[in-house]
């Protein structure tokens, strides 16, 4: 009996084999992952620098690396990243346990009634008339049945099905990772622009204030000039409207701090509050490393491109197990226990031993369109991912190439700029002294002082755009997060 079973299993695999070959479609091939380029466009790279590069190592200021402290651990964005990390980490758990056999405990217990008229129902009625049976192997009627055990339920892995999708679960656990550092990064980068916000608008307010005051005592000069004849009303009206314009950008300067003060407190999770800072932006805080070049291969550590990466990965196994879903299937089923129609017999071994193994060959017939198009799915998916990947790589290079060029470019415009400052500084100097000896009308003194609060205003957002190319640039060169 069993070498019948075995040559007809042995017959039902070869034309299984015989099958699947001359029905499995042909393989596709997916494109190649993209090389990494070696520079982005510009002529100062860096190829001494290779890891990550860290928060910590790159910002300078202390109140800055504690409020960043603070929000990576506190920010809900980030944790909500964390939790989603974690869930894809379960998938991946789950995806390799299918390919081992699931062992399960089992106990049950029912009752069946069969009819006088049934094969059952006859056979119950003879079995129980018979010489051969004791008297505790007499079938009651109607018929208990109880069970205790272990069932199992195994799929062999033949043609590699589960250990594609298995590597495919865990390249996509990796692009969670992978996410949850690009939040913590953007978390990172939101807070250093925040705070770089903050201390231009101080800048600002500073600025103004001194200005405000300079004007008051010009308004106290004018009338003074006006009593004496020097000057008449308009003049001194257009005094009073520069100061009340300073004032009411003084105003305007202080609602922006408390706009950007409560962004950073939500980004940080917690209530507005006041945001413990330095006085003024410090153009000696930008980072040093940036002074020696862009380093030339950190786009590879930008975790969109390797999440992206990953994902590419993850589709090419998808496409393998697709693929593999054409080939025989093996399936192996058991049980093992004790088993009796009465629970004062269930526990008497042997005799209440029962056990059961059956495998089975099975491979697709009727359903092979609908795994054709799932395979063909997964072919366009994977060609997908491809691109995607690729974009992720131009988007990243093109980020380096422009927040590095704007921040050459804002350096000079701040060079520029403090030349303008300078000379502005003397032109008032000189004006108010024309002004006072009468060789300067005071339409010149109130232009030259518009002048230079306009170029110190400017002069500080030259100053704050280059902190945020550096911070753009720590962002699109995949910056460390830890």
């Amino acid at each position: 009996m069993l070498k019948h079973i075995f040559l007809m299993c042995a017959g039902s695999l070869v034309l299984s084999v015989v099958f699947t070959a001359c029905s499995v479609p042909q393989q596709l091939t997916t494109p190649a992952s993209p090389e990494f380029p070696a520079n982005y466009g510009l002529r100062q790279a860096d190829t001494t620098q290779s890891e990550t590069i860290q928060w910590k190592n790159y910002f300078k200021d202390k109140a800055l690396i504690q409020l960043i402290d603070y929000a990576l651990a506190h920010n809900i964005e980030k944790l909500i990243a964390d939790q989603r990390a974690y869930a894809m980490r379960a998938q991946f758990i789950m995806s390799r346990n299918y390919m081992l056999p699931s062992v399960n405990a089992a106990t049950s217990t029912g009752v069946t009634r069969f009819g006088d008229y049934t094969i059952d129902g006859v056979g119950n009625f003879d079995s129980n008339r018979s010489t051969n049976i004791s008297e505790k192997q007499r079938i009651p009627q109607p018929v208990p049945d109880f069970m205790i055990g272990f069932t199992t339920e195994w799929e062999v892995n033949l043609a590699g099905k589960l250990r594609n999708r298995k590597k495919a679960a865990y390249q996509r656990w990796m692009a969670g990772e992978e996410g949850r550092h690009l939040i913590a990064t953007q978390v990172v980068s939101e807070v250093a622009r925040l705070y770089y916000e903050l201390l231009a608008l101080d800048t600002e307010l500073e600025i103004i204030r001194k200005n405000i005051g300079i004007q008051e005592r010009a308004l106290e000069v004018v009338d003074i000039q006006k009593q004496s004849g020097r000057i008449n009303e308009a003049g001194v009206k257009q005094f009073k409207a520069l100061l009340l314009k300073a004032k009411a950008l003084e105003v305007e300067v202080q609602q922006e701090i408390v706009v950007v003060e409560n962004s950073l407190n939500s980004l940080m999770g917690r209530y507005p509050q006041r945001v413990v800072r330095k006085d003024t932006i410090d153009v000696n805080d930008l980072p040093q490393l940036l002074k020696v070049g862009v380093p030339a291969n950190l786009i590879s550590n930008r975790p969109d491109v390797r999440a992206a990466e990953r994902e590419f990965f993850a589709t090419r196994y998808d496409l393998k197990a697709a693929r593999a879903a054409f080939y025989p299937n093996i399936m192996i089923n058991g049980n093992f226990g004790l088993n009796a129609f009465s629970s004062d017999l269930l526990f008497e071994t042997p005799a209440s031993l029962a056990y059961m193994l059956i495998g089975g060959l099975t491979m697709p017939l009727i359903n092979r369109n609908q795994i054709t198009a799932h395979y063909r799915n997964a072919f366009v998916t994977s060609n997908q991912s491809f691109f995607q990947f690729q974009r992720a790589m131009l988007r990243g290079v093109e980020e380096v190439n422009t927040e590095f060029n704007k921040l050459q470019n804002y350096k000079r415009v701040a060079e520029f700029k403090l030349q303008e400052v300078s000379e502005l500084k003397q032109a008032v100097d000189i004006s108010n002294e024309l002004f006072l000896t009468g060789y300067a009308s005071y339409m010149e003194v109130l232009l030259t002082r518009q002048n230079r609060l306009e170029s110190e205003l400017q002069l500080t957002e030259a100053n704050k755009e280059q902190f945020m190319a550096a911070i753009q640039l720590y962002k699109a060169l995949g910056g460390g997060w830890r």
